[in-house]
């Protein structure tokens, strides 16, 4: 009778995936430990291809198709480890190299990643956001001492917004651009703070705060609610843009580490599960930001 029960389940929600209907499980998207365990920084590129660092084995960048085949798409420069991934407008790809302080950028066509922006101080560049007028910001957390940055980057360097905060990790931009989304992991916080002129921030105000488990990647849909990678609780929860839960989404693995929108309307997630080394995918309600 499980048996039953079960596979009537599955197939339920391959009708609700193939129908776009929201979904509160995951299915597999990859299959399991074709990633390493540092599978992060899941980005969708305008051709709909999706990329996470560390296919197979760390400093790579690997690139899945819409069936879920994954394959090697690039090797970083020797040394580099990548963990976030993101997108501009042009189809630069950027990755947060924490291994050597860097930002690389991957051009649109090319595979060759080069150094976009370099700090020595820093502690790592680990997850990137870009907002709707092109500015990029990197988390940098210092897990050691519980402690982490935020920076603003562009091809003159890194620029510091705010230091000696927890250890900050996923970073996001609201749709609007109005407001940006930094979380630490260890304190169990979410912070907002209104962008102003040339990407500053300011008016810094707690918009979430969970009583346990940890907290990595997020990412936004076009309505403005945060989607946030509960580490080791195996869940995806969905924040409306007034902080309050709105959906939770369980997974199959228990450390999902970022999450990323695509398919054909962008309400396709896919979640990087660093437990299983592969990507599960579920069905949001709203397309996301970016895709």
């Amino acid at each position: 009778m499980m048996k039953v029960q079960k596979s009537l389940f599955g197939l339920f929600f391959l009708v609700g995936l193939m129908s776009c209907q929201p979904t509160d499980v995951s299915t597999d998207f990859t299959k399991e430990m074709l990633f390493t365990g540092g599978i992060e920084g899941p980005a969708v590129d305008a051709e709909g291809n999706l990329f996470a660092v560390n296919f197979e084995k760390e400093g790579t960048i690997g690139v899945v198709d819409a069936e879920g085949n994954a394959s090697l798409f690039t090797k970083l420069p020797k040394g580099s480890v990548g963990n976030g991934i993101r997108f501009d407008k042009s189809g630069t790809m950027y990755i947060a190299d924490y291994v050597n302080h860097n930002v690389l950028m991957i051009e649109k066509g090319s595979k060759k990643a080069v150094v976009y922006a370099h700090h020595p101080d820093l502690n790592q560049p680990n997850d990137l956001a870009i907002a709707p007028d092109g500015t990029l910001y990197a988390s940098d957390p210092n897990w050691k001492e519980g402690s982490g940055n935020i920076w603003k980057v562009d091809e003159t360097g890194f620029e510091l917004l705010e230091g000696e905060m927890g250890t900050t990790n996923g970073i996001e931009v609201s749709p609007d651009g109005k407001h940006l989304y930094v979380n630490e992991s260890i304190q169990r916080k979410i912070w907002r703070y209104d962008i102003g002129a040339e990407g500053m921030i300011r008016n810094k105000a707690l918009f979430y705060e969970f009583s346990d488990h940890g907290m990595d990647g997020m990412r936004c849909d076009n309505q403005g609610n945060l989607y946030v990678c509960r580490y080791d609780a195996g869940k995806v929860v969905v924040l409306s843009p007034e902080g309050i839960i709105i959906r939770e989404v369980t997974l199959k693995g228990k450390k999902p580490s970022n999450i990323a929108f695509g398919g054909k309307d962008g309400k396709q997630c896919f979640v990087t599960l660093q437990d299983r080394g592969c990507f599960e995918t579920f069905i949001a309600d709203h397309p996301g930001r970016e895709y």
